[in-house]
């Protein structure tokens, strides 16, 4: 058996979708990172793929049978469409097969160029490589949707940037690489025979049960938007900043897809913006949700002759379904935030987690460190015990409301509160350390980093500096890139 028994589904049934891939190979790849909690999870042998994984997870060597493919697909960037984009510096290996019969792409990024470069190199250096493992290992034991990285290959070759960078390609896993976009890019050629054949692809592998609804590209639709809705509640409930969501990085999973100038807020400000392509500040943190149906209105757009062959009539019934997308953040963000403060939250106590979060921004306080430090207040019963706040005044009348509203015993309460509001997060400026240390070959702040973010609401004695945010003066001038 294959130490990567891959599948090609998509490859198979989507002709058309994607362009063949042929690999250009790298001279001298060692393995630098292999997610072993992951590899298991795919039924694969980490023995095996820590022995073979310089090889495997750079393209040099693929399992016998291996079709290679490049996606293609269009987006909106910032607004704006363009029509043809697709992959242009990842392969598509397969589906892997995991433990409970569930199927997950296996990409490589950063493994060389495709028809879809748009004259890059294909390539990546080993520090945007890492950052997205960093990063969505982080997302993932906070619990939020994410793909996943499996392993990360140094390729002992430099790409040109702003300056000559060692080169490295990621391993990455997802339930499907089915964007927005895709639809967006087959809707924009006239290609109706090719979206409803997508459409169908898509029900199959992310709601099933759409196809037996009465109109199942609506089905699909509404399935969509409750995911994305969720995901978008998530990432505001753990201050995570995207950067970049733009319609080719919207999944039809409800995943996380893109760590490229993403990042996790410190200072609680809604106008956080980390992202130094985000001029008109697009994909600010507060904006993220109403980001989320912008792009799901894409998305309808696609949709519609499936839909209703009327256009009028079909552009009401998706607007219908589409408009169900704010009471679905609605409620998934007034139950995220209602937890975080220890409370099983209805539309009445939205003002309650507001008067917090305006606190919070008045007085500049860490929004991570912020939601922890409730915890401490319950068990010592002295809001003093906070200590992120000018005054205790500034605190505590919020404190007495709250406290009234509790239900159960305060100890309790705590104990659910530090199972839910992280202690680690991915800071920027020990990110930001963790990779500059690594691109000099020093691994060891990115492993201790990926330690801590293994268990983020688990308090580790020696680990203070990690808690707290990063100096005023590097959260002011801080900037994240694509990494392309």
């Amino acid at each position: 058996m294959s130490v990567l028994p891959l599948h090609h589904n998509f490859a198979d049934q989507m002709p058309g979708f994607y362009a063949p891939w042929e690999r250009e190979g790298f001279a001298d790849p060692t393995l630098i990172y292999l997610n072993q909690e992951l590899a298991l999870e795919l039924g694969l042998d980490p023995e095996k793929l820590q022995e073979q994984g310089d090889q495997l997870f750079c393209g040099n060597v693929l399992p016998e049978g291996t079709v290679p493919i490049a996606q293609v697909y269009a987006g909106h960037q910032f607004g704006g469409f363009s029509p043809r984009l697709g992959d242009g510096r990842a392969a598509m290996l397969g589906e892997l097969v995991d433990v409970h019969g569930q199927a997950w792409d296996l990409s490589l990024k950063g493994s060389g160029r495709t028809v879809f470069s748009r004259g890059g190199d294909g390539r990546a250096a080993v520090s945007p490589v890492l950052r997205e493992v960093l990063i969505s290992h982080a997302m993932h034991h906070l619990g939020i949707p994410t793909t996943r990285a499996l392993a990360a290959v140094a390729t002992g070759e430099f790409v040109r940037r702003e300056q000559m960078l060692p080169g490295a390609v990621l391993a990455r896993t997802a339930a499907s690489h089915i964007r927005v976009g895709t639809f967006s890019y087959f809707a924009a050629q006239g290609q109706t025979v090719e979206l409803e054949q997508l459409v169908n692809y898509s029900i199959s592998r992310h709601a099933p049960s759409a196809h037996a609804a009465e109109i199942p590209a609506l089905a699909l639709l509404a399935e969509t938007s409750a995911k994305q809705a969720s995901l978008i509640a998530h990432w505001m409930s753990v201050g995570f900043i995207h950067g970049v969501m733009n319609t080719d990085n919207t999944t039809l999973s409800g995943e996380t897809i893109d760590y490229g100038p993403c990042a996790f807020m410190d200072r609680f400000d809604p106008a956080t913006v980390y992202s130094s392509i985000d001029r008109q500040s697009r994909y600010a943190y507060g904006n993220q949700p109403g980001i989320g149906q912008w792009n799901l209105s894409r998305f309808a757009e696609t949709l519609l002759f499936l839909i209703d062959p009327e256009q009028d009539k079909a552009v009401e019934i998706a607007t219908a379904t589409l408009r169900e997308y704010s009471g679905l953040y609605d409620a998934a963000w007034t139950e995220r935030f209602g937890a975080k403060i220890g409370i099983q939250a209805t539309v009445h106590d939205k003002p309650l987690i507001q008067a917090f979060l305006d606190l919070l921004e008045l007085h500049k306080v860490d929004f991570t460190q912020g939601f922890r430090r409730l915890s401490a207040v319950l068990r010592s019963g002295d809001v003093a015990v906070c200590g992120l706040f000018p005054s205790e005044e500034s605190f505590a009348g919020w404190s007495e409301v709250w406290k009234e509203r509790l239900v159960g015993e305060h100890d309790e309460i705590a104990d659910a509160l530090d199972r839910i509001n992280p202690v680690y997060i991915a800071r920027n400026h020990r990110v930001e350390a963790a990779l500059t240390a690594a691109t000099s070959g020093d691994l060891a702040p990115f492993e201790t980093l990926m330690d801590l973010l293994s268990q983020p609401f688990t308090l580790r004695e020696g680990f203070e500096d990690f808690e707290g945010p990063a100096p005023s003066a590097f959260d002011a001038s801080y900037q994240t890139f694509c990494g392309t």
